[in-house]
């Protein structure tokens, strides 16, 4: 027998040694039986579907699942009837968490009025589908308020951001929020949005005295927006006319022309008189 042959019968019977040495191990973890590690564990309240802002919660929108103890939720509940009865002020999804903060006080009812903060106001206005920006205004987006308005006294139109920053609560029906869950725009009459009580009174003048329309903000930018407003003038390149004067004529507010400037005074010159010892300087106009 050469060399070569006594390599290759060594060479299988190593091969044969381990693939039987694998499949005794194989089979012999195969045998062993399963063993269960008790995770220790604690009931939590989850929604049973996507609930949309406002829902007054019953039973069957909620289930209990097995939650590790070692990490608890935040705020949340351990019991259905903790939660059952209570309005949403936030939207939430199927298999969520319930916590405190989404949820109305107890006995302050469902639908918008809860989800106001303390101290703002709800206020809507009408749009349509140029001033919603195309139905993109939908519940979460920031937008502001511009008006377009012919100040009294003034010949010329003005635009101008009266509001900034503002929040939109809702827009459309609760049908169509759904589609705002997608990035879908909703189709919309009103939006509502949520506001201070000095800026419900500056869009209420606004919707009454001109036209108002809305843009949309960038949700990471909160800065206000300061500008000095558009003018007629501006767009067609001409110097802005001078305000005009108000007077009053019989309880009445009207506009004047601007008001002539005053004469100049009248020049004046000194003449020296000298009359015998005395000396003497008189002005004559």
């Amino acid at each position: 027998m050469d060399r070569t042959t006594r390599t290759a019968i060594v060479v299988g019977i190593a091969v044969a040694c381990a693939a039987a040495a694998s499949l005794g191990a194989y089979q012999i973890i195969q045998r062993m039986p399963v063993r269960e590690v008790e995770v220790r564990s604690l009931y939590q309240v989850v929604a049973t579907q996507d609930l949309p802002m406002g829902t007054l919660i019953a039973k069957d929108h909620l289930k209990l699942v097995a939650w590790p103890a070692s990490a608890p939720v935040t705020n949340g509940f351990t019991a259905v009837d903790q939660v059952v009865n209570r309005g949403l002020v936030a939207p939430i999804v199927a298999n969520e968490p319930l916590t405190e903060s989404k949820l109305a006080p107890l006995e302050a009812g469902a639908g918008l009025p809860p989800s106001i903060p303390e101290g703002m106001r709800a206020l809507s206005v009408r749009v349509n589908e140029v001033i919603g920006v195309a139905g993109f205004v939908v519940p979460g987006t920031r937008v502001d308020l511009l008006v377009t308005i012919q100040p009294e006294g003034s010949k010329e139109t003005m635009t101008r951001a009266v509001v900034s920053d503002l929040q939109v609560l809702t827009a459309g029906t609760r049908y169509d929020q759904e589609k705002a869950r997608d990035g879908q725009p909703i189709p919309t009459s009103v939006v509502t949005l949520l506001v201070t009580p000095a800026d419900a009174e500056k869009i209420a003048l606004a919707s009454s005295e001109g036209s108002i329309m809305l843009t949309l903000r960038n949700p990471l930018d909160r800065k206000p927006t300061e500008t000095q407003g558009a003018r007629t003038s501006a767009l067609l390149g001409q110097a802005p006319a001078p305000p005009p004067v108000i007077r009053q004529v019989q309880n009445r507010r009207v506009a004047a022309a601007p008001a002539p400037a005053p004469p100049p005074p009248p020049k004046m010159y000194t003449v020296e008189a000298i009359r015998g010892a005395k000396r003497s300087e008189e002005v004559v106009r």
